[in-house]
C-alpha cells in the first residue's frame, strides 16, 4: 500500500551480505529482479525474498498486549500498550499497527509468486518442480496469515457502517500502479484468506519429513511420480519450521474464529459451525481430544520443560506446539520480568483482576458460595495454574529459590512500589520465564527459549468456543467431542475439580451462556501473556474499561487496590484504526468509525 514498501526489496540482499555496506550499499548489492540469474548457484536471492514474508509474521516476538487490558500493567512508562490503555491510542499513534509490516510482507510474497516459476532452484527438473511447488505453497500460506493479522488489527465498521477489511493485493505493486485503492469487505478478505490457504494446502505436505526405502507409498500422490531422493530433497525434514499444510489448517481455524466472533459477525451461526469444524480438523490430526489429554504436562508448562526444550532440534516440535520460531540461548524475558532482587526489571505485573479469575482447586470461582475462598488466605487451595503463571507474595523464584516479598512494607526492592522496577500490583510475572536463568552479573547464565506461533491448546479452546456457540455445551455435530469435553480435559490437566468431579463445570453443562463464560475464562487463564487478551476482548464486544486492580499486603492484611491504572477506551476502539498517514495519502481508503 505504501510506495516505500518497494524500497524494502533491496533488504533481501542483506541476507546474503555482511553489514559493512548497510548504510551506503555497494552497487553490486542492489540486486534487481533478473530471471537470467536465477540459477541453483544463486537461488539464495529469490529465497531471501520469501524469507521476508517469514520475518514479518507478527507472532515472531512477544507483544504482552495484556498491558492494554485488565490482566496486567507495566512499570515501563514507554510501553506502547500502556499508552494505548491510558488514552494515547490514536490513528497516527498505534502501537498495535500492522499495516506497513504486513503489506510489506505481502508485497514480497507477491513478488515471489510472480517470479518463482522462473527460478532454477536445482538442476534436476523433477526436484526443481517440487521446490517451486513448495515455495508457492509457503507464499500463499504466509500471505493468508498476514492478511489475517491485518484483519485482526485494522478491520472494522467504516463510517458507512459496512464491515470492512483491507485492500486485497494479489500482485506486486509497481511505481506505475494505482495505490489509491478502497478497502475490500471483511467477508471478501476472508474469502481470499481461505482461497490462499486452499492453495497452500494443496501444494504443501502436512509436515516436512524424510521417507526411507520401503516408504515410497507414503509420498503424497499429488506430487506425481517422484523418487525418494527427489521428495526428501524438496520436502524433507531439513525444511521443518517452514509453512506446512498443518499450519495452513490452523491459520484457517484462527481466521474463522475471528470471523465468527460477535464484533465481526452479524449473527450467522454457520460461521461458528465453520470455526468449530476447522479447529476440529486440526485437533484430529493430533489425536482429537487426546491433543489435550495425552500431553498434559507439556501443554501446561511447555515453556519450562527443560529436558523437552533441550532436545529440540531439526525444527521438530514438542507435543504441545504446532508451529514455533527458532530457539535461542538468551535471558531476555527474565531480564525484563524477574523481580528486582533477582536482578530483573519487573516489567509485566499481573493484576488482581487476573488473579481473581483463577478458580479454587475444587473448580468453583472464588465469588461462588461453594468455593471455600478465604480472603485472609487468598492463595491457598487455588487453581495450581495461579502460582505457575503468577509470582505471588511469599513464593520462591530463580536459581536459588529466593522468597519474593511483595508486601507494602517489605524491605527489599520487590516490595510494592518500592522503586521504579518494583511491582505496581503486588504480583510479578512467572509464566514464560525459566527459573534456571541466573541474572547475577557475577555468575549470569542464559537458557534456551523459543516462542510458539500456534499451540494446540489455542486450537482446542477455539473449538470449545465455536462448538458451544454452534451446538451448545455438549453438542458435537459430526465431531467426536464437545465444548464440554475440551474444557473438562483442560481443567483436569491443570488439576481442577479432581476431588468433586468438577461440580461447577457439571452445572454449566446444560447452560450455553454459563459455558460461554467458563470457556472465555479458561482461554484467559491458559493463554495469558501470550498475546491473546487484547484481541479477545475486542472480538467479543467485551468491556474494555475495567480498571487494573492490585493488592496491598501489610501485616498479613490484604487490601484491594481498586484502580492501580484506569483503562481509557472508547466504544469504537473495539476496532483498530487505519493509519492516519494512509488516509491522508489515499482518499479511497475509508477510516473505521470513530477514528479521525
Amino acid at each position: 500500500m505504501n510506495k516505500g514498501i518497494l524500497k524494502l526489496l533491496v533488504c533481501a540482499a542483506v541476507l546474503l551480505t555482511g553489514c559493512e555496506d548497510l548504510i551506503e550499499p555497494a552497487i553490486e548489492n542492489n540486486r534487481q529482479l533478473d530471471p537470467s540469474a536465477y540459477l541453483p548457484s544463486d537461488s539464495r536471492f529469490p529465497f531471501g525474498i520469501l524469507l521476508n514474508g517469514y520475518n514479518r509474521v507478527p507472532t515472531n516476538s512477544w507483544s504482552f498486549n495484556d498491558v492494554a487490558t485488565d490482566d496486567a500493567v507495566s512499570n515501563d512508562q514507554d510501553n506502547g500498550y500502556l499508552k494505548m490503555a491510558t488514552g494515547q491510542w490514536t490513528a497516527n499513534n498505534n502501537p498495535a499497527n500492522q499495516w506497513t509490516n504486513c503489506f510489506a510482507g505481502i508485497q514480497y510474497l507477491n513478488i515471489m509468486l510472480g517470479e518463482v516459476n522462473k527460478v532454477q532452484w536445482v538442476t534436476d527438473p523433477v526436484a526443481n518442480r517440487l521446490f517451486t511447488t513448495r515455495i508457492k505453497g509457503e507464499a500463499y500460506g504466509l500471505r493468508a496469515l498476514l492478511m489475517y493479522h491485518l484483519l485482526l488489527t485494522h478491520a472494522g465498521k467504516g463510517v458507512s457502517g459496512t464491515m470492512l477489511g483491507v485492500p486485497i493485493l494479489l500482485k506486486p505493486q509497481t511505481t506505475s500502479d494505482n495505490y489509491n485503492l478502497p478497502r475490500a469487505s471483511f467477508d471478501d478478505c476472508m474469502k481470499q484468506i481461505y482461497q490462499d490457504l486452499d492453495s497452500a494446502d494443496v501444494k504443501l505436505p502436512l509436515d516436512y519429513q524424510n521417507f526411507s526405502l520401503g516408504q515410497e507409498s507414503l509420498i503424497p500422490a499429488k506430487y506425481g511420480q517422484v523418487t525418494l531422493e527427489q521428495y526428501n530433497r524438496a520436502f524433507g525434514v531439513t525444511f521443518s519450521g517452514l509453512f506446512t499444510g498443518r499450519i495452513a489448517k490452523a491459520v484457517r481455524a484462527q481466521a474463522a474464529l475471528l470471523a465468527a466472533s460477535p464484533a465481526y459477525n452479524n449473527g450467522n451461526t454457520n460461521k461458528w459451525t465453520d470455526a468449530a469444524n476447522y479447529a476440529a480438523n486440526v485437533l484430529n490430526l493430533n489425536g482429537g481430544l487426546n491433543a489435550v489429554t495425552s500431553n498434559a504436562a507439556s501443554g501446561l508448562t511447555w515453556y519450562a520443560n527443560t529436558a523437552e526444550i533441550a532436545n529440540i532440534k531439526d525444527g521438530a516440535n514438542p507435543p504441545e506446539i504446532l508451529w514455533r520460531n527458532n530457539w535461542g540461548e538468551n535471558r531476555d524475558l527474565e531480564q525484563a520480568n524477574f523481580p528486582p532482587t533477582l536482578f530483573g526489571n519487573g516489567r509485566i505485573n499481573p493484576t488482581q483482576n487476573l488473579v481473581d479469575a483463577f478458580p479454587m482447586l475444587n473448580g468453583y470461582p472464588i465469588n461462588n458460595s461453594n468455593s471455600g475462598y478465604n480472603t485472609a488466605d487468598p492463595y491457598t487451595n487455588r487453581d495450581p495454574r495461579l502460582k505457575m503463571f503468577v509470582l505471588v507474595n511469599g513464593t520462591t523464584a530463580g536459581v536459588n529459590n529466593t522468597a519474593i516479598n511483595t508486601t507494602a512494607n517489605g524491605t527489599t526492592n520487590d516490595a510494592l512500589n518500592k522503586v521504579a522496577t518494583s511491582t505496581r500490583t503486588g504480583y510479578y510475572l512467572r509464566k514464560l520465564l525459566r527459573q534456571d536463568v541466573n541474572l547475577n552479573p557475577t555468575s549470569s547464565t542464559n537458557q534456551r527459549h523459543y516462542k510458539p506461533h500456534i499451540r494446540y491448546t489455542e486450537i482446542a479452546l477455539a473449538y470449545a468456543e465455536a462448538a458451544n456457540e454452534a451446538w451448545g455445551p455438549t453438542g458435537t455435530s459430526t465431531n467426536a467431542y464437545s465444548a464440554y469435553d475440551i474444557i473438562r480435559a483442560i481443567r483436569r490437566r491443570a488439576g481442577i475439580g479432581t476431588s468433586n468431579n468438577d461440580a461447577y463445570l457439571e452445572s454449566a453443562k446444560g447452560n450455553k451462556d454459563m459455558m460461554r463464560t467458563l470457556i472465555r475464562n479458561e482461554r484467559r487463564l491458559e493463554l495469558c501473556f501470550e498475546g491473546f487478551r487484547f484481541w479477545d476482548l475486542r472480538r467479543w464486544n467485551a468491556e474494555l474499561t475495567e480498571p487494573a486492580k492490585g493488592v496491598s499486603i501489610q501485616n498479613g492484611v490484604y487490601t484491594l487496590l481498586p484502580a492501580v491504572q484506569d483503562r481509557v477506551f472508547q466504544s469504537y476502539m473495539k476496532y483498530g484504526p487505519i493509519p492516519y498517514s494512509e488516509i491522508l495519502k489515499f482518499p479511497a481508503l475509508e477510516q473505521n468509525e470513530g477514528w479521525n
